[in-house]
């Protein structure tokens, strides 16, 4: 990717009276008193995969690409670019670590204007072949994971703070850090997303009792992220048709706590005018560390 041809992507300069909009599910965690916990691995026996109920809502989703304004970083949470990539083949782990961690760095911190970028991870996704219902998107018999329909943000205040640690091991470039974020890097992989496109909510329409602390666990470790609780007060996009040469990068974390977004719940759905025979979404999704000073 070349950062002198990528840019970000406008809505249309023919704007139609009002945004363009589907009404679709969207799982919302219930209420619980316990803490949510989900496994992405087969649990011990007599042990149940999730521990908490979920509820679907019929949401009203608006195609960011007729809103009158584009987004920002800053403010809803998360922007599109054009951002071409020249990486052949997604399932080739080689190529994703040397060819397009190099790509997205130079992508996050083109969006958001900081002054160093660290992927520390990737996950490739695809819609189940007999499309099931959404859930936490684990793995299949194939290896691949599915499309994640829970609402989620990946980190929790306290573990958006534990990941610096984890990716700048040196204690003391760490302490000289004031402000850093993470930010998601979602691309397709294969053409336009028909079937299951990545639902954002904008996190101005946020408050921090509509996030829960929750689990993940995995065969070393545990995880932890938030889920959300349903308010009306959310509000919810998405970029219709998204082909391989855009990416949509968004916050999962910011250390500056006030003033800019700082947490952007997201989660797929499926579209309800996606054609019958409409590929499977094939994407890949990207984790990176962005120092600011």
């Amino acid at each position: 990717m070349n950062t002198a041809t990528t840019k970000p992507v406008y809505p249309s300069s023919v704007m139609p009276h009002s945004p363009s909009r589907v009404v679709a599910a969207l799982s919302y965690l219930k209420s619980t008193s316990e803490t949510p916990c989900s496994y992405a691995y087969e649990p011990p026996p007599g042990i149940p995969w999730e521990n908490s109920e979920y509820e679907l809502q019929q949401i009203p989703i608006v195609d960011a690409r007729s809103a009158a304004h584009s987004s920002s970083i800053n403010h809803e949470g998360f922007e599109l670019w054009d951002a071409p990539t020249t990486v052949k083949d997604f399932l080739d782990e080689d190529a994703v670590r040397t060819i397009y961690y190099r790509e997205a760095s130079e992508l996050a911190l083109a969006v958001t204007g900081a002054q160093h970028a660290y992927v520390f991870d990737h996950l490739v996704r695809r819609r189940e072949p007999d499309r099931a219902a959404l859930s936490f998107g684990r793995r299949g018999a194939d290896g691949r994971a599915a499309a994640n329909g829970r609402i989620h943000n990946d980190y929790t205040e306290a573990s958006g703070r534990k990941r610096l640690d984890l990716v700048l091991t040196d204690s003391k470039a760490a302490s000289q850090v004031k402000r850093y974020a993470i930010v998601n890097v979602w691309r397709s992989i294969k053409g336009p997303v028909l079937d299951t496109p990545l639902a954002v909510c904008d996190a101005r329409t946020l408050v921090i009792s509509d996030l829960v602390r929750s689990e993940v666990r995995y065969p070393r470790r545990t995880g932890e992220i938030y889920q959300a609780v349903y308010s009306p007060l959310h509000r919810w996009s998405y970029y219709s048709e998204m082909d391989r040469h855009e990416a949509l990068v968004f916050k999962q974390y910011d250390s500056q706590i006030s003033g800019v977004a700082r947490f952007v719940p997201h989660a797929a759905f499926d579209h309800p005018d996606a054609p019958p025979d409409a590929p499977l979404r094939e994407s890949i999704e990207l984790r990176c560390l962005v120092v600011y000073e």
